[in-house]
């Protein structure tokens, strides 16, 4: 059987492969394994703007309290939001509902452990057997049943923690796109508290449309409207509110990379990018390498997902690192990736320096990049043909050390993603087009 458990959590769609009777049992042995060392355990809930979220949260909170574990729940909140109050709160494990930036129709389950940190696989295979054995696991009854408890002042003790982060932001115009998504009513808020100008979009959630054409995976919309509002920047969330991409003030897209290269740059003139070093993953672009190696920072290289970002920094003592995509961990202040956050330490960078963002991403010159995606039946197949081995092999002889191919199997949905960065835009689109083409000859072989 496949595990249960994928690189972020247990995902699928709602009510198909994510069903109410899977969070229910997910919910026992979750409390079974989290909650077994501790007297009266507590696991703390929260969720993005799904409409399937409800659903799951009452089947997986009833699955926790019938293990005698009370359920402190929060609501709506960022994925990040969550690891924080875990940490702060003193409870045994924290679980978000989220599905990220996927379609509405997904959804996912994820742990944290009582530090806020996601759990170490050994874990959640220790979770995953209990689910088969969910049916036998004893019950408390009476009094030692567990209760659901609302938390009331989560959201404004999240909030408070990020503004202890950032500077007045005075005098700053800020279009904040929320994906309607988990940063919907917090975003805007925590701004306008600093004193910035702001002016959300997409924060009107409805349930179905979370991440649609919009948020961190579509932020041209937010490109334009900061062009139109005259804005000095542009932060785009996505639905959980674990990443997020900025629009500069001539509406250009600065994405993770150059936002790690902003903050690890002024971090180190002020002497506190400890162990003067970043940690990225292998899709991070070859610019930030060369911009970080001519600043004299060591950059750590990991596989694509968070998680191995986070096993990098604590490995290395480093406290700064991230993915592309915009999902960024400042380990200093927070146990995972937290959009929020990142925006505010970009921010803050901004006030320093008294620059405009298209200054400060000048810091580093993008290396031209073609990324697509192929929709796979199988992800295996294709990543052992001996055919795709052998294009990689030819494209990486031409590139040469003047640039580079990724091809490797998305963690959470059916897609091979294809990667090139080199120093001709036509040609890498000229050799993905290629690589594309053999992987849906094997993927649908005539």
């Amino acid at each position: 059987m496949a595990r249960l458990f994928g690189t972020d959590g247990v995902r699928g769609k709602a009510n198909k492969e994510l069903t109410p009777e899977l969070a229910f049992r997910l919910g026992k042995a979750g409390a079974y394994v989290l909650g077994k060392n501790s007297s009266k355990a507590k696991i703390i809930i929260g969720k993005d703007t799904r409409i399937s979220g409800d659903m799951l949260e009452a089947a997986l909170a009833a699955g926790i309290c019938s293990m005698g574990v009370d359920v402190l729940k929060v609501g709506v909140l960022p994925t990040p939001g969550i690891a924080y109050l875990t940490r702060i709160s003193g409870a045994d494990a924290g679980v978000v509902i989220s599905a990220s930036h996927n379609p509405f129709e997904d959804n996912g389950i994820k742990f944290f452990s009582s530090g806020g940190f996601k759990l170490p696989d050994e874990i959640e295979d220790e979770i995953e057997r209990h689910i088969e054995l969910a049916d036998s696991l004893d019950r408390p009854t009476g009094s030692q049943i567990g209760r659901i408890i609302k938390l009331e002042n989560a959201a404004k003790d999240y909030a408070s923690f990020l503004k202890s982060l950032a500077p007045s932001l005075n005098g700053l115009k800020i279009v904040l796109d929320c994906a309607n998504g988990a940063a919907s009513e917090i975003g805007p808020t925590i701004l306008r508290e600093l004193g910035a100008e702001v002016i959300p979009i997409y924060n009107q959630p409805d349930g179905i449309n979370i991440n649609v054409n919009c948020g961190s995976t579509h932020p041209e919309a937010l490109a334009e409207e900061v062009l139109k509002s005259k804005a000095d920047i542009g932060l785009a969330c996505d639905g959980d509110a674990d990443r997020i991409i900025a629009v500069d003030e001539k509406g250009n897209i600065i994405d993770g990379d150059y936002i790690m290269v902003i903050c690890a740059l002024a971090l180190k003139e002020k002497g506190e990018l400890t162990k003067n070093s970043v940690a990225v993953t292998v899709m991070s672009n070859l610019g930030l390498h060369k911009a970080l190696r001519e600043s004299e920072i060591t950059v750590h290289q990991t596989k694509v997902g968070d998680r191995y970002v986070m096993e990098k920094l604590l490995e290395t003592g480093a406290i700064l690192g991230g993915e592309q995509s915009g999902h960024i961990i400042f380990l200093n202040h927070n146990t995972t990736g937290d959009g929020l956050l990142t925006g505010l330490k970009l921010l803050s960078v901004l006030k320093e320096k008294q620059a405009r963002l298209s200054e400060l991403a000048a810091q580093m010159q993008r290396f031209p990049q073609v990324l697509l995606n192929v929709r796979v039946n199988n992800k295996d197949r294709v990543m052992n043909n001996d055919f795709v081995k052998y294009k990689i092999e030819e494209i990486e002889a031409t590139l040469g050390e003047e640039g580079r191919i990724l091809v490797r199997p998305s963690g959470t949905e059916p897609l091979i993603r294809i990667m090139l960065e080199g120093l001709d835009q036509e040609l890498l689109k000229k050799q993905a087009e290629e690589v594309k083409a053999i992987v849906e000859k094997i993927d649908f072989p005539t």
